[in-house]
């Protein structure tokens, strides 16, 4: 039986908060409304940070506002604290991603708090969730940044992993997603620590977010899908990085990752030609930014060719 995987874009959060040009309201709007004509149910539009930390985000209760417009669209927000969530749920935010460390240095680093008061603060999230009368109109998704290892601290235990997990579970979270934020995870890695997290998780759908600094990324997706996993994050053009991992490259590729789980026999819904046009439209946006990914430049295989 064919699978159906999902792919939501993070291109306009994850990859733009390394991007030093401003990219104007407009063109993040026409990048959504672009991409979800491509055939992408979400997209992770912006992140409620504040101004000052990272100016690329500004902008964000307009571009949630506009892309809540877009027929179809799942527009998706992130958010490292309370504060944040509180503007996008006054935004009007359909799907809240929140984002802690299980490495309490890069916790530390990227939010100024300890994990366990990360996790204290998902808490009252979810809380103020159920205040609101959100709990069937708000999903709440977590995700565990530093999962399989963390450039500041190093090693990270994979029982605390579980642990953060299991504990997002209770509170509430609609979805949970471990991500390797600074390139550390290798393919049996991803599959033996999904495997040991998953049935402290409960209902909530597990994610995968994936970046490629060691060139690791597509081979992780596929260890992700052996061991269940039907959703993941992906870039296009491969946008992004992380701030405390020297020599990062980004995430993955979302037109090499489109093309390599249809390869695989799953069904993504993405129009491949539609999607390579936008990533053309993205290297005119962002001139002199690099980009990376392989499909742009070779294209699909074409029937009958050797």
């Amino acid at each position: 039986m064919t699978e159906t995987v999902s792919i939501r874009e993070v291109g306009l959060r994850d990859g733009l908060q390394m991007v030093t040009r401003q990219l104007p309201t407009e063109i993040k709007l026409d990048w959504c409304a672009t991409q979800s004509a491509a055939g992408f149910n979400e997209i992770e539009v912006t992140s409620f940070v504040p101004p000052s930390v990272m100016p690329q985000f500004t902008d964000a209760t307009e571009v949630l506002t506009g892309a809540l417009q877009i027929k179809g669209l799942l527009a998706s927000v992130l958010v490292p604290n309370f504060k944040g969530a509180l503007r996008a749920l006054d935004a009007g935010a359909r799907k809240i991603t929140y984002v802690l460390s299980a490495s309490e240095a890069h916790n530390q680093a990227n939010t100024r708090r300890s994990t366990d008061a990360s996790i204290a603060m998902a808490r009252t999230l979810f809380e103020e969730r159920r205040a609101r009368g959100l709990t069937d109109k708000l999903q709440l998704s977590c995700i565990i940044a530093t999962s399989f290892g963390c450039s500041i601290q190093g090693a990270v235990d994979p029982a605390r992993v579980c642990d953060i997990a299991a504990q997002l579970a209770d509170f509430g979270a609609d979805e949970i997603s471990l991500a390797d934020t600074v390139g550390h995870a290798d393919p049996k890695s991803v599959a033996t620590l999904f495997h040991d997290a998953m049935p402290g998780c409960g209902q909530a759908a597990m994610a995968a977010h994936f970046h490629d600094t060691r060139g690791m990324g597509l081979a992780n997706v596929v260890a992700a899908t052996e061991a269940g996993v039907r959703r993941f994050d992906a870039a296009l053009g491969g946008l992004g990085g992380c701030p405390f991992a020297p020599g990062a490259t980004g995430n993955i590729a979302t037109e090499d990752c489109v093309y390599m789980l249809e390869r695989l026999g799953m069904v993504t819904g993405v129009d491949m030609a539609a999607l390579l046009e936008l990533r053309q439209k993205l290297a005119a946006w962002l001139p002199g930014e690099e980009l990376h990914g392989k499909m742009l430049r070779a294209g699909p295989i074409r029937s009958g060719t050797i």
